[in-house]
């Protein structure tokens, strides 16, 4: 049954779609609609705020909601080929030079690759963190070794148990982020000359802690509305002696797409059939659009070998490095290596995020901040409609906060990358993303940050300078 927010959105939406209201027309401010309504003020609020994330009204600071105009559906984004194997990977160089453009306050940070540090901001933790912080014990160093804080993973492990997902206190591991649990998951169940199945494009970080190990890597093409393609998984499983599928399931970095529950059942028997090991990066996994978090893969492992890897850190505290891994019967493995490495991810932080955990208020935080994603997304494709060439085909992802965007071959997004840096513009280039020349011609934004008219300029001038791209490419 709907709620009452929910029925008022849908009777000013029919309003919308009958031409009640026109594109640009401002609606009924928030006092006059509880006026005429006979609805509390929050109940409005909420049906304006559901409209503007589905992208059909607009906010503008002092003046009201307007009703915004409609997005044209783009072509869909392809992906690259169906499978490429490198037995050498070298890509650290090249993702250092972009990431540290990111890090200049004065660049426009659609290269990122963290959220909106402002959606992030929770007076709570903090007080919680300087609560901590005067009650450390001595002995608290200790008892936080691995496998981690006791009433952190506990509360982990409730998670799950919302989710309908049973995942034991025993087998999660506290880490220093999720890409030390990635790490630490593929080290556990490989050896250096190993075989690795990736997507492509992959997140660069599969890419490094596969060049660091010395392992080798299978890339399958992933489709960036269905994810990886199974039947050359099954095939490459059958034919190479892969020992780990390192994927993400939900809002893939970089292309967005999602696994369908079918999908996921299928990628479940294939592994599991040939004894190879999951690790599911889901960092993005709180960050989703539907009514519903989309199930992991590590949800259907009947066998105990899938590890799914998550943080804390694209949704709550990016500078607190934790993250976990669910790590099956990998767990004690796990605990050895980090105990040989890092020897613990931070104390003082693991138990002031247990204590905010424990406190409440946590869904309530990521109600709100997969809301502001989702609005500022299509803030995002408006401009991307508005400023770039026709012929752009765009992912539209259900979660998350990346944007993935392919012109023809020929279209140079490392050229791009260059000139929108030269005017404070940073882009992530498909480059950052194979060990190939594949995908040259895409690249990804970050459409997390509040929008502005330094944004709408930025796009503008990406817009010019795709256009200019295009023109060249047409006189070779």
């Amino acid at each position: 049954m709907m709620k009452r927010y929910e029925q008022f959105a849908r009777q000013i939406l029919q309003h919308i779609e009958d031409g009640t209201w026109l594109v640009g027309d401002r609606l009924p401010s928030l006092r006059e609609s509880v006026k005429l309504s006979g609805l509390s003020l929050m109940t409005v609020v909420q049906s304006y705020q559901l409209l503007e994330s589905q992208g059909w009204i607009i906010s503008r600071p002092q003046s009201g909601y307007y009703v915004a105009k409609r997005l044209q559906p783009f072509a869909a984004a392809k992906g690259g080929k169906r499978l490429h194997l490198s037995e050498s990977v070298e890509i650290s160089a090249s993702i250092f030079d972009v990431l540290q453009a990111c890090k200049d306050p004065a660049i426009i940070p659609f290269g990122s690759a963290f959220p909106d540090p402002s959606l992030l901001i929770q007076p709570k933790l903090s007080k919680a963190l300087a609560a901590v912080a005067r009650r450390i014990a001595p002995h608290s160093s200790l008892a936080n070794l691995p496998p981690g804080n006791d009433k952190l993973r506990r509360n982990i492990s409730r998670r799950y148990a919302m989710h309908g997902i049973h995942v034991s206190p025993e087998e999660i591991v506290i880490t220093a982020g999720a890409m030390e649990s990635l790490s630490f998951s593929l080290q556990s169940v490989t050896e250096p000359g190993d075989w690795v199945v990736i997507e492509s494009p992959a997140f660069y970080g599969a890419l490094q802690a596969i060049e660091r190990l010395r392992l080798k890597a299978v890339a399958i093409k992933t489709d960036p509305q269905n994810g990886i393609d199974l039947d050359a998984l099954e095939e490459m499983v059958q034919k190479y002696p892969i020992k780990a599928c390192w994927l993400m399931t939900h809002f893939q970095n970089p292309l967005g797409g999602t696994m369908s529950a079918e999908n996921k059942l299928r990628l479940v028997d294939i592994l599991n059939n040939n004894q190879v090991a999951l690790i599911e990066d889901d960092v993005y996994g709180e960050l989703y659009f539907d009514q519903q978090r989309p199930v992991p893969a590590k949800a259907l492992d009947s066998k105990n070998n899938f590890m799914h890897c998550s943080s804390f850190s694209k949704c709550l505290a990016p500078g607190f490095r934790v993250g976990w891994v669910a790590a099956g019967k990998h767990a004690k493995k796990i605990q050895q290596l980090q105990m040989m490495s890092t020897v613990s991810a931070s104390m003082p932080t693991q138990l002031a995020i247990a204590d905010y955990l424990a406190e409440g208020g946590y869904d309530n935080h990521l109600r709100r901040l997969r809301r502001t994603l989702e609005q500022r997304q299509h803030l995002m494709l408006r401009a991307i409609g508005d400023y770039l060439p026709a012929s752009v085909k765009v992912n539209c992802p259900k979660g998350g906060y990346f944007l993935w965007l392919e012109f023809e071959p020929l279209f140079s997004a490392q050229r791009l990358y260059q000139l929108a840096l030269a005017e404070g513009i940073s882009i992530a280039p498909g480059s950052m993303f194979c060990t190939s020349e594949q995908f040259n011609h895409a690249f990804r934004l970050n459409a997390s940050f509040d929008w502005d008219d330094k944004m709408e300029r930025a796009m503008q001038i990406l817009g010019k300078f795709c256009h200019m791209l295009l023109s060249e490419r047409g006189k070779i």
